[in-house]
């Protein structure tokens, strides 16, 4: 019997949008296999077994429930208290490498896609335990089998003999098979949480009936709102609430309850939450607080809550949270107990705290932002920021997603969802705690660079998440994203009746790297046609003080369609009482016969009414009160729109690699060193370098200065001497590096030179000197939440003085690794910045990209430095002069690919997510 693998004891969504629980078979499963056996149909018997089978005898329940779970894998599905499933491979004995898969469903249970996720985790399973290919013997009548293996995106081979089915395919988690698993997760989460935005039916346990009070006044929004579903108060102490009849419990109602809200203390939400699920409840909304944000036995009485809401196939938002609302006139739905209803609108939100959401609900009410959905997640025991951005991502009435976060429940998933719904739908996101960011004990240069905040920074760079400061400018990229095209572009033009304001608009858009080109002289005289004489037509266009209506609405659309600016900008400070309610209006209608993708934002200075005069009835022109609030939130839309048209690139193969080389030097090298890991030795660093094709330079490790004599010597001429020592980490600052030493006598007495300076060391490395070229950095850090996160800046002694660097998520795409190339500061010492050498760039970009790949085939490593790495004069390539790896031994049974496999809703062994912080506490006596 091998080690049980509690990593596979995971929840998965099912097509249907309900959540089952999937773990590893065990010894004492028998009663429930003999049980689910006996529930199977002759015709299911039969498929499974290729015969007619009338029971199990003892022997076969011993041999079913005893696996090693590794040549041996077998994993169940639970429903009720019973398996609803069963899958398991079997490791070929002529082919170790080749596993036999089989399947079985109980009837009732057919059809909502068990044997699909069990593929999934099988193949997964397989794959770390050095399976490459399942094998699969199929009745051709077992058509539900066959179309599970045609649709889950592996490459099938197909024969048949004797009238069965040999089914082979590698379990090789190629892009096919990832996009089919992405596929049925989006559909299955969007499917699951649909209850919680579209309920035909309502209840709210704790609906109270004293004014002021949350369980009232939630029961309340939801009454006023016009919910077009029944609505159930409940209340074991009152027959009617706001004139509708209470029942005692949930379960005295005598209909269909799709969703609950529960706002009772937190000592009765588990009774109320086995109710719900008794009566066949889909969604919860648990608005009382004292769960996991208490700590202590919070954590264990929201895990008790989530065990309840899983096994009674529910979606839950919150604990501790503020509840949830959807404008669509086909829901009219508004389950919080928040003072303001906001206008109806395309942008989604997020929040994890409930009192900022009070106040952004304001904020949106009171701006005119329209909002399709709001979501207070509280603690995120079950839905989390990922269900949702699922569930937006196809959401007609969406355009626009907004984020407030506080934490990440799992990172990897967030940057995978977020990549791939940001090029449909822009994301927004203000993420809080960047002063609060986790310092480490640092051994790298690269590890003294990352922080928490420059891995958030790394992910949202990689997903395309608009990331912003405040609240204030969330809402002002989110409206002009909702509202208008993405910036084709960086060109602005800008249009105002005032000068000062235009010079500090253009101030903030250069400043933002944004530019505002001259107007050509045809499109001057144009402008200049319909102006008085003193007016400025070269941009900005300053239209003077006395600006009609008429001369903007002439003005604007000249520019609009003109193709020689991608934004317009649009400054009107009001000189009259009736300004506004002229000038905003013509706008309006010159928007609404715009054509062309040009992006149209106003600036409205001293005037809080012009909002609702710059909505027509086809388009809305967002507006702003000063011109460096346009200006902030055009520059994100901008930069998004810049990485909307960059092509995502694809993660290279190198075939030149020598993966289990690597890995067995790693191995050898974690059994020296045991449970701790620690720094690789200098001839293991060279072999892992060696190994994926990454350039060094020759060198030998000397323990006293007859070794370092006798390197230099078959070196052949100059050489550098550095001294190797966990203890020196910037080895110029304590003496510990000496170039140019040339000659017996000059490495001898170099060597009691370093020697004395650095007397705890591990020697000294004698290398081939190399001259010339510009340093660089490039490294990696494996990051506690994100993983492993590539570096990439200028080198040397300025590494931590300068800190011009860039990070990436692992792992690195061919695009990836050139825009990294590209933002930094020092990008243009390597295209020959004031007649320097340039750089061999093409040499620098496959290093990042092997250094990437090394990562990915040797996941032990957690931080790796290069530095400096030399770059020469293109064709002449790249030395690593300088490299330090450190390694850790992984857990047993985890890997990447269990962190984030599509269609699970969580382990049953997380670690408990940072709750959203305790603001409101709705605790009511009913």
């Amino acid at each position: 019997m091998g080690v049980y693998p509690s990593e596979y004891e995971l929840d998965v969504v099912l097509r249907d949008g309900e959540v089952a629980q999937v773990r590893p078979i065990r010894p004492t499963d028998g009663d429930l296999l003999v049980d689910f056996f006996e529930r199977l149909g002759p015709e299911s018997r039969y498929f499974r077994f290729f015969r007619v089978k009338r029971n199990l005898d003892p022997r076969e329940v011993e041999y079913f429930t005893n696996v090693d779970y590794h040549d041996r894998m077998a994993l169940i599905v639970m429903h009720d208290g019973r398996m609803a499933a069963v899958g398991r491979y079997d490791r070929s004995q002529e082919d170790p490498h080749v596993a036999e898969v089989a399947f079985a469903v109980a009837d009732d249970q057919q059809g909502r896609g068990l044997g699909t996720e069990l593929l999934q985790l099988l193949t997964s399973a397989a794959r770390q335990r050095g399976v490459s290919g399942f094998r699969a013997f199929v009745l051709p009548e077992n058509v539900q089998m066959m179309r599970v293996f045609r649709n889950s995106g592996f490459e099938l081979h197909r024969t048949m003999d004797d009238g069965i089915f040999t089914v082979d395919f590698p379990v090789a988690y190629t892009d096919d098979a990832r996009r089919a698993a992405e596929d049925r997760e989006k559909r299955a989460v969007a499917a699951s949480v649909l209850p919680l935005f579209f309920p035909r039916s309502i209840a709210v346990v704790g609906a109270s009936t004293r004014v002021g009070s949350i369980g009232n006044t939630l029961f309340r929004n939801l009454l006023h709102t016009g919910f077009g579903g029944t609505l159930y108060p409940v209340n074991p102490t009152a027959g009617v609430v706001n004139a509708v009849k209470a029942y005692p419990k949930i379960s005295d109602i005598p209909d269909e309850v799709d969703l609950a809200f529960i706002v009772v203390p937190a000592e009765h939400v588990l009774g109320v939450a086995r109710e719900c699920a008794a009566k066949g409840v889909r969604g919860l909304v648990v608005i009382s607080a004292g769960f996991g944000e208490v700590g202590g036995s919070g954590h264990g009485l929201e895990d008790e809550l989530l065990a309840i809401v899983r096994d009674g196939g529910m979606r839950m938002v919150g604990p501790n949270c503020m509840g949830l609302l959807n404008t669509a006139p086909s829901a009219n739905l508004n389950g919080t107990f928040a003072p303001v209803f906001p206008p109806a609108g395309n942008i989604a939100m997020s929040s994890q705290s409930g009192a900022l959401g009070i106040a952004i609900l304001e904020f949106a009410r009171r701006n005119r932002i329209g909002i399709s959905q709001f979501v207070s997640v509280g603690n995120k025991a079950d839905v989390s920021g990922n269900d949702l951005l699922l569930f937006w991502e196809d959401d007609p009435s969406t355009d626009v997603i907004l984020l407030y976060l506080e934490s990440f429940g799992n990172p990897r998933r967030f940057a995978r969802l977020a990549r791939r719904i940001a090029r449909k739908k822009p994301i927004v996101a203000v993420k809080s705690g960047r002063t609060k960011a986790g310092s480490r004990a640092a051994s790298s240069h690269t590890g003294a660079l990352a922080s928490m905040d420059v891995a958030v920074d790394a992910m949202f760079n990689h997903a395309g998440v608009i990331r912003v400061d405040t609240l204030e400018e969330m809402f002002a990229v989110g409206s002009l994203l909702a509202n208008q095209p993405v910036p084709r572009g960086r060109r602005v033009g800008i249009i105002t009746n005032a000068g000062g304001p235009a010079i500090l608009a253009a101030d903030a858009l250069e400043s933002e790297g944004l530019v505002l080109p001259e107007f050509s002289q045809d499109l001057q005289a144009r402008i200049r046609s319909v102006l008085p004489a003193e007016a400025a037509v070269r941009n900005p266009v300053d239209l003077i003080a006395g600006a009609t209506a008429e001369q903007y609405r002439q003005v604007v659309p000249e520019i609009l369609k003109s193709g020689e600016v991608d934004s317009v900008l649009v400054i009107y400070v009001p000189v009259s009482s009736t300004g506004v309610a002229s000038v905003a209006p013509a706008l309006v209608e010159v928007a609404e016969s715009n054509d062309h993708e040009c992006t149209l934002l106003s600036v409205f200075m001293q005037s809080e009414e012009a909002s609702a005069h710059l909505e027509g009835e086809q388009v809305t022109i967002p507006t702003f009160p000063f011109p460096e609030d346009a200006a902030l939130a055009l520059a994100r839309a901008v930069r998004y729109g810049d990485w909307l048209d960059t092509e995502p690139g694809m993660v290279p193969f190198f075939e030149d690699v020598e993966g289990k080389r690597a890995a067995k030097v790693v191995g050898d090298a974690l059994d020296r060193m045991g449970p701790d890991g620690g720094w690789l030795e200098p001839h293991e660093v060279e072999s892992l370098l060696d190994a994926f094709g990454i350039p060094r330079p020759v060198s030998h490790l000397a323990q006293s200065r007859e070794e370092a004599v006798e390197a230099a010597r078959t070196i052949g001429g100059p050489v550098a001497m550095k001294v190797v020592s966990s203890e020196a980490l910037h080895k110029s600052d304590v003496g510990g590096v000496v170039l140019d030493v040339d000659g017996d006598d000059a490495v001898a007495t170099t060597f009691d030179q370093i020697a004395a300076a650095c007397p705890v060391r591990d020697g000294i490395l004698v290398q081939e000197m190399v001259r010339g070229g510009h340093e660089l950095l490039v490294g990696m850090t494996e990051d506690p939440n994100f993983g492993p996160m590539i570096v990439y800046g200028l080198g040397g002694v300025y590494v931590e003085l300068l800190g011009d660097v860039t990070f990436r998520l692992h792992p690195l795409t061919d695009a990836e690794a050139w825009t990294m190339m590209s933002e930094i500061k020092g990008a243009r010492l390597l295209d020959g910045y004031r007649n320097l050498p340039r750089g061999d760039t093409e040499a620098v970009h496959e290093v990042l990209l092997r250094v990437s790949a090394l990562v990915a085939a040797v996941p032990e490593i957690v931080e790796m430095d290069l530095n400096p790495l030399l770059v020469l004069e293109p064709g002449s390539g790249v030395k690593a002069v300088d490299a330090r790896i450190r390694v850790e031994r992984l857990e047993p049974g985890w890997s990447p690919e269990i962190e984030d496999l599509p269609g699970v809703a969580g382990s049953r062994h997380d670690p408990h997510p940072v709750a959203a912080t305790l603001e409101i506490n709705p605790v009511e006596e009913t």
